[in-house]
């Protein structure tokens, strides 16, 4: 699903990766921790094609994202990613469905479509008597499912989280990361998760630890 090679990042003079490589398979789930400043945040926008790398190459699902461009990369990160962050970010405008539906919809798909889809994903993460709840009226764990609802309504090859369950109690932290290897057994979900929780790191299939821009 992931082939990285050989990332390198700066920030100014400050070197960030350090020549990066990195596989992952498909529906494999890994965890990558290290302390603060280790370069693990950096290394997931950059599998996110959020951020640019300055050398190196990366493939996801068999596409050169060094080839892309622009709109191209959009498009692809669209339907391809899906993101999942500590804050949530849903809009608090709008309901439940309506945060779920959005990708979906800027993807070009049917409202109709997208609007079933979203309240199929809400009952697989046990939200469908929610649906019309805007974030406000939602708990904490309640958001991050939403969240986690939205990043994959589009299937996505990849799933990538930054820290999700950081801003949560126990209870709501350990929902969330039962949720991640379900989504694997019912969907087949590919997923990065950068994390400080060592019990979650536990559960990849893998835990990568990095320091100072390098995999150990």
């Amino acid at each position: 699903m992931i082939k990285a090679h050989d990332i390198h990042k700066s920030f100014g003079t400050l070197e960030v990766l350090k020549g990066i490589s990195l596989s992952v398979e498909r529906g494999e789930v890994v965890s990558i921790v290290g302390q603060s400043g280790a370069g693990k945040t950096t290394l997931l926008q950059i599998l996110g094609t959020l951020s640019a790398m300055d050398s190196g190459s990366l493939l996801i699902n068999g596409v050169d994202v060094n080839t892309l461009k622009d709109n191209a990369l959009s498009d692809f990160r669209n339907q391809h990613i899906g993101f999942v962050f500590q804050f949530h970010h849903l809009l608090p405008e709008f309901s439940a469905l309506e945060n779920v539906m959005l990708p979906a919809l800027i993807a070009g798909r049917a409202k109709a479509e997208a609007e079933q889809e979203a309240a199929k994903l809400l009952q697989i993460m046990d939200l469908s008597a929610r649906l019309t709840h805007k974030p406000s009226a939602l708990s904490g764990g309640e958001q991050q499912r939403v969240a986690i609802a939205r990043a994959i309504i589009n299937r996505p090859a990849l799933l990538l989280a930054d820290e999700p369950s950081g801003n949560l109690d126990t209870k709501n932290r350990d929902e969330i990361h039962s949720l991640f290897f379900r989504l694997r057994e019912e969907m087949g979900q590919t997923t990065i998760i950068v994390t400080h929780d060592e019990g979650l790191a536990s559960m990849a299939d893998r835990k990568i630890t990095m320091r100072d821009g390098k995999i150990l």
